[in-house]
């Protein structure tokens, strides 16, 4: 039976997590058990599903197709080099629009392993390494000079933010990492028995 040592957010004890048993984690309305700050705000704790985060923003008028042709452009760049985001350690991304009376809004949702600070953080690094800019720039409030200024790109996300009150991981608190060297695993296992054949 394979096992993650992790913190609950109820106690500080470590508690060993079967990975193979489904978990679902009720989170209150704050978005945290107990009020703990790291850099930039209140830390919010590891769920079943890892960290990750919805910020939902009204988006500038007249940019939803800029908006959209950046998703293709971030197809295109994963197509050409897949680890492109891997410093920011993702499990999922969604991103949506949808509309509000008159009004169009962006929603990002994102999964992933790391702290809120450092995904934070490693995505401005990673798009200021990159040369590109950030989908957020076609956000109403989105600060101009994100890419100098984290506390400030923190701040427009922390006060677009929308925590989860439920989350569940059918393979809980497993990294990406993980999952993909047991998919390596299979992978090679498969090839072995193949060759056994």
């Amino acid at each position: 039976m394979a096992a993650t040592v992790i913190e609950t957010p109820s106690t500080r004890k470590e508690k060993i997590r079967d990975w193979t048993k489904p978990a679902a984690m009720a989170i209150p309305k704050e978005g945290y058990f107990s009020l703990k700050n790291g850099r930039y705000g209140p830390i919010y704790p590891r769920t079943p599903a890892c960290h990750g985060f919805t910020i939902i923003a009204k988006i500038k008028p007249g940019r939803e197709e800029t908006i959209r042709a950046y998703g293709k452009t971030i197809e295109t760049a994963i197509a050409d080099m897949p680890d492109a985001l891997a410093t920011l350690k993702l499990h999922y991304l969604r991103w949506v629009l949808f509309d509000i009376g008159k009004d169009t809004y962006f929603m990002y949702q994102g999964i992933f392993d790391t702290d809120f600070d450092k995904y934070t953080e490693d995505a401005v690094a990673l798009f200021k390494k990159v040369g590109v800019n950030t989908v957020f720039e076609n956000l109403e409030g989105f600060p101009e000079d994100w890419k100098t200024n984290v506390p400030a790109f923190v701040k427009f996300v922390r006060e677009h933010q929308c925590p989860s009150f439920l989350e569940y991981g059918e393979y809980p608190y497993e990294t990406a990492d993980e999952i993909k060297k047991a998919l390596q695993l299979k992978a090679k296992f498969s090839e072995m028995l193949d060759l056994m054949q």
